[in-house]
């Protein structure tokens, strides 16, 4: 997961420029990179999970490839998920807007449907 320093510069790294629409995050470096890496490493077991597939491989093994992909994919949506609270959500607070924990509502219900 992320070091402490890591997380205090998540912290100032979600911003709102003028509008909800022109939102973005700015993730340090070292932590997009870790996020790239990973997405990386999903992207290749997706890959042979479709390999797999195509040479049927056995049911169970190609499922328990799934779940380990799954489990990517949930750390790195942990690490966004974790730098969007301590710095989007914190920020709009602070601004006075609390329409962010609907939105954050949203979005835990959607990771939640999984």
């Amino acid at each position: 997961m992320s070091t402490k320093h890591d997380i205090d510069q998540l912290d100032a790294a979600c911003h709102t420029e003028e509008g909800e629409h022109c939102r973005k995050s700015h993730h340090p470096e070292k932590v997009k990179k870790d996020m790239i890496t990973r997405l990386n490493r999903v992207e290749g077991q997706i890959r042979g999970i479709k390999g797999m597939i195509e040479k049927d491989v056995y049911c169970d093994d190609v499922i328990t490839q799934l779940a380990a992909t799954q489990s990517a994919l949930n750390s790195v949506a942990k690490i966004l998920l974790e730098g969007h609270l301590k710095g989007c959500v914190v920020d709009r607070l602070g601004e006075g807007d609390e329409t962010v924990l609907d939105e954050l509502l949203v979005t835990i219900q959607k990771l939640m449907k999984k």
